[in-house]
């Protein structure tokens, strides 16, 4: 599995930024690996051009082999929390998607 990160540009993708996203992405998909081909992550400061907190916008998209590409949503107030409640989202959403093909089999 392929992890992407994309960030705008009032977030800087440094290497702690990538380090961060991908762990994100790691703890939450890793048993799902081989069934997903890419994960892209996209980073955005929602109040960037505002005075006051941080207030960042996490996408999460996965790749599952020959289907169509699914994601996942979270704001928070810190990138961390936004990668974990996007990464969250997406292995409920994806392990859910994938139960009912298991069922239908």
């Amino acid at each position: 599995m392929q992890i992407q990160v994309n960030t705008d540009n009032f977030i800087h993708g440094d290497a702690r930024v990538i380090e961060v996203a991908e762990q994100a992405v790691q703890n939450d998909l890793e048993h799902l690996g081989e069934r997903l081909t890419r994960v892209e992550v996209h980073l955005k400061d929602q109040n960037a051009d505002k005075h006051g907190p941080d207030h960042i916008l996490c996408t999460m998209e996965a790749r599952p082999r020959g289907e169509g590409p699914m994601s996942a949503h979270h704001e928070a107030e810190d990138i961390q929390a936004a990668l974990k409640g996007a990464a969250k989202k997406l292995k409920t959403r994806l392990s859910s998607h994938f139960d009912k093909a298991n069922a239908h089999r």
